[in-house]
Formats: C-alpha cells, sequence, structure tokens
C-alpha cells in the first residue's frame, strides 16, 4: 500500500439484538478478515454474560480484538478505542487481512472514522456545581447560560441534554473559549480509511422481542454468578462499568433495592430504551447501508466483493 492509499475496512453497526456478532463472523471468514470489537462494554474482562460477547465458539472461528483487553475498574475512552482500534487494524492489513469494525457504539465507530475534538479533558469541581444548579434551577436554566457564551452550541443541543450541555460549559469556564471553536479547528485531517458501512436494520416489535429473550438467556447463563462474582473480587456497583445496563441492575436487586422480577423487567426496559437511542444515532448517517439480515446476506457479500475489488 503506498503512502496516500487508504486502508479499506467494513464497519458493521446497529442496535443491540441486531444480529451483529453472527454476521461479522460470517463476514470475516468469507473475505479472509479479522473483528475489530467495537462495543464500548465487551472490552472489559469478567463481564461477558451481560454484554453479550460473541460467544466462544464465533471467536475461535475468527480472531476477535477489543475484546477483554481491560479491567472494570479502567475508565475506557472513545479515545483509548480509537489508539486501540488503530493499531489493530494496522496488524490486520500489516497481514494481508481485512478489518471488520463490529459494535454499536456509535461515539467509538465516529471516533475511528472521524476523530475526536481536541477539548480540554475537563474539571470534575467545574462539572459538579454546573449539575448541582442543573438540579437547583433546572435545565433550561444552564442553557440559557450556555447560549449567552456559546450561541452555536447552545442551539444544537436540547435542554434535556444535560451532559453535552454541561459539557459545553465546562470547556468554556475552563479555558474562556467555546467548545464550538475547537470543534471548528478539527478538520479530520488524519483521517485514513476508507469504509464500507452496513447497518443491520429489524422491525421494532421483532427487536424488542428479541431483546426480552436475550435478557432472559442472560440471566438463565449465570447473569447474577457473574455480577456476584465481580462484587467479590472488589468491582464495586459505583464504578462506570458496573453502572451500565443489565449490571447495575443486578447489582440492585443483591443489594435487595429490587425483587428479581423487577430488576428483569428494568434490564428489558433499560435495553429497549438504548437500542432506540442506538437507531437514533445511526440514522444521522447517511453513509450506511442499510440491510436485513439473515435475509440480505447475499446482498451484503455482493456489496463487501465490490468494495474489496
Amino acid at each position: 500500500m503506498d503512502g496516500g492509499e487508504k486502508i479499506k475496512l467494513v464497519s458493521i453497526v446497529g442496535p443491540t439484538a441486531s444480529g451483529k456478532s453472527e454476521l461479522a463472523v460470517r463476514l470475516a471468514e468469507r473475505f479472509d478478515g479479522e473483528i475489530v470489537n467495537a462495543d464500548s462494554m465487551q472490552v472489559y474482562c469478567g463481564m461477558d454474560i451481560g454484554t453479550a460477547k460473541p460467544s466462544p465458539l464465533l471467536r475461535q472461528r475468527v480472531p476477535h480484538h477489543l475484546v477483554d483487553i481491560v479491567s472494570p475498574d479502567v475508565n475506557f475512552s472513545a479515545s483509548d478505542f480509537r489508539r486501540e482500534a488503530a493499531a489493530a487494524i494496522a496488524d490486520i492489513q500489516s497481514r494481508g487481512r481485512k478489518a471488520f469494525v463490529v459494535g454499536g457504539t456509535g461515539l467509538y465507530i465516529r471516533a475511528l472514522l472521524q476523530g475526536l475534538v481536541d477539548s480540554p479533558s475537563g474539571d470534575e469541581s467545574i462539572r459538579r456545581e454546573l449539575v448541582e444548579l442543573a438540579q437547583r434551577d433546572g435545565n433550561e436554566e444552564i442553557l440559557r447560560r450556555l447560549a449567552l457564551v456559546d450561541p452555536e452550541t447552545a442551539g444544537r443541543l436540547h435542554p434535556n441534554d444535560r451532559v453535552r450541555v454541561v459539557r459545553a460549559l465546562e470547556v468554556y469556564l475552563q479555558t474562556g473559549r467555546p467548545i464550538s471553536t475547537f470543534r471548528g479547528e478539527h478538520g479530520f485531517a488524519d483521517i485514513h480509511y476508507d469504509c464500507l458501512k452496513i447497518g443491520l436494520r429489524v422491525e421494532r416489535q421483532e427487536l424488542y422481542r428479541r431483546i426480552e429473550n436475550r435478557v432472559e438467556e442472560m440471566i438463565e447463563q449465570g447473569l447474577i454468578a457473574e455480577v456476584e462474582e465481580l462484587l467479590r473480587a472488589g468491582f464495586t456497583s459505583d464504578l462506570k462499568a458496573m453502572r451500565s445496563i443489565g449490571y447495575k441492575e443486578i447489582c440492585a436487586y443483591l443489594a435487595g433495592e429490587y425483587s428479581l422480577d423487577a430488576a428483569v423487567a428494568l434490564i428489558k426496559r433499560d435495553t429497549r430504551r438504548y437500542a432506540k437511542r442506538q437507531m437514533t444515532w445511526f440514522n444521522k448517517d447517511f453513509e450506511i447501508n442499510w440491510v436485513e439480515y439473515p435475509d440480505s446476506f447475499v446482498t451484503i457479500c455482493n456489496h463487501v466483493i465490490e468494495f474489496f475489488a
């Protein structure tokens, strides 16, 4: 590959329970590929059942990268993912194989393909004060304050998007500059991937049925024991990884806050909501080729053949 040529890779995205892992393995087998995980929870060791990691059988069939790479007490970020994924893709490419980036964490995919805005890492004390202000005076008040110093960013945000409003105000209070100026300076000049994006679309009621079945299977497979083992190992319920869907509800059940039935119902509800957020994110990306799987497997293969030709 000459210096100006971009690495070709395939990205497979979609909501949870849409069949991404199975499709990725089938494509990787067919096209001499390897899989790079882009699920923010599957990077954690010991968190297998609740994150729906690919089965040991699937992982034996095709090499998987970025699965089980950090401890649950590590705050693994999108920038960490970008660094590790880029290294894995370069390694795969160097061996003459093809990379399939697979997962439902849209921010990770965007970080890899478009880069990240180079803005300050944050100030916890400022953030805490802003959150307290929002809790006391309402989300509209912090959005109003943001509009005074960064009307461009404020105009793009809803009052209920408290995390991003707080983040934008935090950057301004740290630097005296609107976060929009950092975005304006970021031209994604270092993009070096040519990516075919495949999205798996599932009819809503069918997706919800799959989600409910998956959650019940997780319980049958031993999710409760998995959470108990993590807690025994010293990974407390307030860790970022342990606050994820499935783990936080079982932690609450084990603490006596919910019955098991209530915890399971909450996992199902929160997973449905998460799937909806995933689709909202991915629907904004007009480069994604949406397909039904497994019905369109032949069509998908033809897309990939044409892309790598």
